[in-house]
């Protein structure tokens, strides 16, 4: 889903993680549904962010310098 941009496959996805016997991915589940629409703008769309991030690290570092 993430390296070829298959945001379709994510209900069927949430669908599985919630069948298993794994209390921690139910609770990724439940937070990405949440957020759904994001997670599927974030899976789907060919925009990425690289350069808001790498102005975020800055601030990050000018903040907390260490």
């Amino acid at each position: 889903m993430l390296t070829e941009r298959q945001g379709k496959r994510l209900p069927q996805w949430l669908d599985a993680v919630r069948q298993d016997d794994l209390p921690s991915l139910h609770t990724l589940a439940a937070g990405i549904d949440r957020d759904r629409d994001a997670v599927l703008a974030g899976l789907t769309l060919p925009w990425i962010s690289c350069a808001v991030e790498g102005h975020q690290g800055r601030v990050v570092q000018v903040m907390c310098p260490g």
